[in-house]
Formats: C-alpha cells, structure tokens, sequence
C-alpha cells in the first residue's frame, strides 16, 4: 500500500494538487481535508492531477465529489488532469467523466493557458 501524498502548487489560474499513492476509505479523508483547506475564489480553477495515482474506490471518488462541491461554491472551476487509465475507466462508467472536466495533464494545461 503506498500512502497518499498531497503536493499544492499555485498557478497564474488557480491551485495545482497533485496526487499520489492510493487514494481510498483510509486515505479519502485526508484529501477532502487538504481541499476544504484551499481558499478557491470566483472565476479560478483548482486542477487535481492524478498522475501519481496508483488506485481509487469509491471514497476517493466522493472526494472529488467533494472537491467539486467546493469549487461550486466559491465559483471556482474544477478539472482533473493525467487521469491513469483505470480511473478514467471508472470515471466513465459512473459518468462522472460528464462531471468533471478531464485533462490530458498539467504541463499541457500550462502551455495551453501560456499561449492563450
């Protein structure tokens, strides 16, 4: 089992959480406290970058529900960035791929806003 790590950078759109190791029902709890944590104002985005993720239930999942309620209520957007494969599969098959807006990843997403 590898624990999760949570890593926040601020970005010229919002806040960076990059995630990695496992996120379930013994590590869920600790992600929704670092993103409640986060001061999220109208009009910014806050990305979780799955990259490093190594595996997700069904906790970790209502912790991005949770992440998303939180940017809903300050106006801020949400996206999840690199998403592993298996998650994304899961992602779709409870349709929360509709939900959330779906990255390729952070480096992408920096270039992207850098040339807008």
């Amino acid at each position: 089992m590898s624990p999760l790590t949570t890593t926040v950078r601020d970005t010229a759109t919002g806040h960076v959480l990059h995630l990695a190791g496992e996120l379930d029902f013994s590590t869920a709890g600790e992600l929704r406290r670092v993103v409640t944590a986060l001061a999220l104002t109208p009009g910014r985005r806050l990305v979780l970058d799955l990259e490093g993720l190594d595996f997700c239930d069904s906790s970790g999942i209502t912790a991005f529900i949770v992440a998303r309620n939180h940017a809903a209520a300050a106006g801020a957007d949400i996206a999840l960035a690199a998403v592993p494969g298996p998650i994304l599969r899961v992602l779709r098959v409870t349709g929360l791929d509709q939900v959330f807006s779906v990255e390729p990843g952070q480096d992408t997403q920096d270039r992207r806003a850098v040339s807008d």
